[in-house]
């Protein structure tokens, strides 16, 4: 069901969550990776249904040829121009959506695509190496200031102010092109601490989601979701980071009518408050991996799945509801 170089983190319980149990229906693979989802959610499908597969990565691209179903779609995009990506194929309203959100192990294992400090090769870090600028690019180019920033905002690093000025300093000397270069420079500017995290994990881990833009796409895609969902479609986020899993809960919260109250509306008779109507249904709790499932694959630890369902309110907009 699977790539042989990738484990798909959540595989049964995400495809149980999305598949509907009628036929005739499309469904999206917003994160293709390795295929992983893709293949068993192919498996299941009735003849009658469709799936469109969406990823940017060329080495996700190549993979997805080797599927040979007719019912079986791919299109080279990123999942922040979902509504884009499936007007090319026709597509104007779906039946499900799923988002397995950040870097495969695969991306991880490629000491040449720059996402790991365990490997040394070029500080790239783009998902598509062909557009966009790389992290070696972009870390030549920064102040300090966007440096520490990012590592802050995006890594939740205590210690960004004194890692982004122990990399202006560096590139001073020479340029940065190296990822085990960078690895070296953050070790040696944060204090040593206990544990078993790399003191250069929440770095790296910044800078990758600045330069692909990750929590915007994100953002752009649950949005458009709301437009392109059938009332009882599902959608199934799996998120590895506490930034993506907060940005997915608190938007679906927001979505099922449990927005916080403006408090200026507190004074108003409750006549005169006029919620719009939830434009989702939160599905269940949040779901973890098991036990067996972290033992296996302990990459799969921090991963959350969050699912919710397309209501029958009319979608206005954004801004009308904001």
């Amino acid at each position: 069901m699977q790539s042989s170089t990738h484990t798909t983190v959540l595989l049964h319980e995400a495809c149980d969550a999305l598949l509907p149990e009628r036929e005739n229906v499309t469904l999206v693979d917003g994160t293709f990776g390795r295929g992983g989802h893709s293949r068993l959610l192919l498996s299941r499908m009735p003849k009658s249904s469709k799936l469109i597969a969406l990823d940017r990565d060329e080495s996700a691209e190549r993979e997805a040829k080797s599927i040979t179903d007719e019912r079986f779609r791919f299109v080279r995009s990123n999942f922040g121009a979902l509504k884009a990506a499936l007007r090319q194929v026709g597509v104007a309203r779906i039946d499900g959506l799923l988002l397995d959100i950040g870097v495969s192990s695969p991306q991880l294992d490629e000491a040449e695509r720059g996402f790991s400090f365990m490997r040394d090769g070029p500080l790239d870090m783009r998902m598509d190496q062909s557009n966009g600028f790389s992290a070696a690019e972009w870390l030549a180019h920064a102040s300090a200031r966007e440096i520490a920033d990012v590592i802050h905002d995006y890594g939740e690093e205590r210690f960004a102010t004194r890692i982004a000025t122990a990399i202006v300093t560096a590139r001073e000397r020479q340029p940065l092109e190296r990822t085990v270069q960078l690895a070296q420079i953050v070790e040696k500017a944060v204090p040593a601490r206990g544990g078993k995290q790399h003191p250069a994990t929440k770095t790296f881990q910044a800078i990758r989601i600045h330069v692909n833009g990750e929590l915007e796409e994100l953002r752009m895609t649950l949005t458009q979701s709301l437009e392109l969902l059938n009332p009882a479609a599902r959608l199934a986020v799996i998120s590895f980071h506490s930034l993506e899993d907060r940005i997915v809960k608190l938007w679906m919260r927001d979505e099922s009518g449990k927005r916080a109250v403006d408090p200026r509306l507190l004074r108003l008779p409750l006549s005169a408050i006029k919620a719009p109507a939830p434009l989702l249904s939160v599905v269940g709790k949040d779901v973890e991996p098991s036990q067996a499932e972290v033992s296996a694959n302990p990459r799969s630890r921090s991963a959350r799945l969050r699912v919710a369902e397309r209501t029958e309110a009319a979608f206005v907009g954004s801004e009308a509801r904001a």
